[in-house]
């Protein structure tokens, strides 16, 4: 009987939790509008990142430094990528590289 009680009490406790509906849940549901109004969309538009900082990084990605610059030209080349696995850039970028002047 205890066993019974028991039972019926988790079964009753799963259909509560699972059948429960939240408010976050019923929000996916009202589809009334797909489109928001112009004010919502201005202020969501308003406060989008400075473009400084855009610019700031497009010149940290134009000035790199020389290792950077050989890493990438390594990375670009699939043997020297594989020596790079095993004793780093730098050395395979002097073992593949290292003749070229400037």
């Amino acid at each position: 009987m205890r066993t019974l009680i028991v039972l019926v009490f988790l079964a009753v406790l799963m259909v509560t939790a699972f059948c429960y509906e939240s408010h976050e849940s019923m929000e996916s549901h009202e589809f009334a509008s797909p489109f928001i109004n112009r004010r919502n969309a201005y202020n969501f538009m308003k406060y989008l990142p400075k473009r400084n900082s855009i610019v700031q990084e497009r010149i940290r990605e134009r000035n790199k430094s020389p290792q950077e610059r050989q890493r990438e030209i390594c990375e670009d080349y699939n043997p020297c990528e594989r020596y790079a696995l095993r004793h780093g850039y730098a050395a395979a970028y002097r073992r593949f590289f290292g003749q070229r002047k400037g």
